[in-house]
């Protein structure tokens, strides 16, 4: 499917709340649009709005963001890139460095789910719904992140049981909730589970334990898979698997 309208249930509510209300139009995450809203960028008929809380009626109150007027009616699109190596994600870089959005070229505006490290290929979605995109990556979910890891030397039984366990970052504790070394490696590749979104995550715990990473990939993202999808190459998601990522995230 390449793409959904927004909700029809959702448009028709005789009011929502107006930070919801730009969560559903691609506007960001709640919070994001509450600090929009104190801003004083946000207007409702005309009406500049500083409080948080208001309800607004889709389809009938006109809403604006820094003068441009905001809707329902936007086709929401999900989608998924392999992405390869040497490309930053950003929507744009003052270097001229190659990111994703060379890849995902859209006429709809849309934003990269989390990050994936310059070098870390694999798995990586794309959205204009704000509040799924907040959602997906918050750490309260504890969503799983599958990612294949080549090292410089054998993986030893030991450093398996620190990965899960728990290694002692800069930033507290992080740990594997399952990590397998793949067989026919020579003990030098493993796939390793995290639920924890943070920073270079696999690459620091790796690298707390002794290691390099020679490789990194990641190859599941909530279920979703880069099977039979090229380095560089996207396509839409399905509606199972937009509805599968709705129902892990708690956005319905």
């Amino acid at each position: 499917m390449a793409s959904m309208e927004t909700k029809s249930s959702d448009i028709h509510k005789e009011t929502i709340r107006l930070n919801r209300f730009l969560a559903m139009a691609g506007k960001g995450s709640r919070r994001k649009n509450d600090e929009l809203i104190l801003s004083g960028a946000v207007k409702v008929n005309g009406k500049t709005i500083t409080e948080l809380g208001v309800q607004v009626r889709p389809g009938r109150d006109r809403v604006t963001v820094h003068g441009q007027p905001v809707s329902l009616t936007q086709k929401h699109v999900y989608i998924v890139l392999n992405k390869p190596k040497d490309c930053i994600t950003t929507m744009s870089d003052e270097r001229g460095r190659t990111t994703v959005m060379d890849y995902v070229k859209q006429k709809q505006r849309i934003y990269p789910v989390g990050r994936l490290d310059r070098n870390t290929t694999g798995v990586l979605l794309f959205t204009n719904e704000g509040e799924l995109a907040h959602a997906l990556t918050h750490p309260s979910r504890g969503l799983e992140k599958v990612y294949h890891v080549r090292v410089d030397k054998e993986i030893t039984d030991l450093a398996l049981q620190k990965l899960r366990r728990g290694v002692l970052l800069d930033d507290g504790k992080a740990k594997a909730e399952r990590v397998e070394v793949l067989p026919g490696t020579r003990r030098l590749e493993a796939v390793v589970t995290v639920v924890k979104g943070r920073n270079r995550i696999i690459r620091r715990m790796v690298e707390a334990l002794g290691y390099e990473t020679k490789k990194l990939d990641r190859i599941s993202f909530c279920g979703i898979t880069t099977e039979r999808l090229a380095r560089g190459k996207w396509r839409y998601l399905t509606a199972t698997e937009i509805n599968g990522l709705r129902s892990l995230a708690g956005v319905i």
